[in-house]
């Protein structure tokens, strides 16, 4: 029970990582709201958090907008009174275009939830944490530190969440807020079933892991609760790598 007495919003929580990490966090003694802007996913995780014997709310959340994400934070400690954990874990993966191709539309799309998001979630969380201290961690990539073709929002974007953890883990420490990331490789999750579909690249994607297969949500969960407990207390401004050493090596 590594997070009793703790409150914890994970982002993206309807499915894939957040709700895999929604879940392992309230294996682990937090009180959890799963926070989506899907509604019915959300309250499935919501409600197997609950069937489990764990505590759990369900908050629809829009991360592209701030409000909406301050809306999150202000009703969180409503519900609960405190907030120690923040998980900025919501993204989504852009159409595969070339620059030259890329709509306008579909870069502002991508960098609102994967890059905005983020930002939002660390200035409410923040704000939210100053007395008392927390943890905020962030979901960036491997796509952070290494380019591939016709990612180029995607890219951008989880780029941005590296340093933007490393900027606000500077700001918030005299607050004791720690600020750390994860970094995925390929994982087995909704946002890639399409790739599925396509044989050649499926099998392009999962060579690229050092043992050549994806990893699943749980696997990302187990060191998002790690950098979360007290356990990691000396770990801050970093964000790790949760790839089976994809970001390491060249096929």
């Amino acid at each position: 029970m590594r997070l009793a007495n703790r409150v914890a919003i994970v982002t993206g929580a309807g499915s894939g990582i957040g709700r895999a990490a929604a879940q392992k966090f309230a294996r682990e003694g937090a009180k959890v709201v799963v926070a989506d802007i899907h509604s019915e996913t959300g309250a499935m995780t919501a409600a197997s958090i609950q069937e489990e014997g764990g505590e759990a709310a369900f908050i629809a959340v829009d991360t592209s907008s701030y409000e909406s994400v301050k809306s999150l934070v202000e009703q969180t400690l409503e519900l609960y009174g405190q907030l120690d954990i923040m998980f900025n874990n919501a993204g989504i993966v852009s159409g595969r275009y070339s620059v030259h191709d890329m709509p306008l539309d579909e870069y502002h799309r991508t960098v609102a939830v994967n890059q905005h998001g983020v930002f939002y979630g660390i200035k409410a969380a923040g704000n939210a944490m100053k007395e008392k201290g927390g943890v905020i961690i962030n979901t960036a990539s491997i796509y952070g530190y290494i380019a591939d073709r016709k990612q180029f929002p995607y890219h951008a974007s989880k780029g941005a969440v590296v340093m933007m953890t490393k900027s606000a883990a500077l700001d918030l420490a005299r607050f004791n807020i720690r600020v750390v990331g994860v970094a995925p490789g390929l994982v087995e999750t909704g946002i890639v079933s399409e790739w599925r579909n396509h044989p050649d690249l499926w099998n392009k994607v999962e060579k690229a892991q050092m043992r050549g297969k994806a990893g699943t949500p749980e696997e990302i969960a187990n060191v998002a609760v790690f950098l979360a407990s007290d356990e990691a207390s000396f770990m801050n401004g970093h964000v790790f790598c949760v790839d089976d050493g994809a970001a390491s090596f060249k096929r």
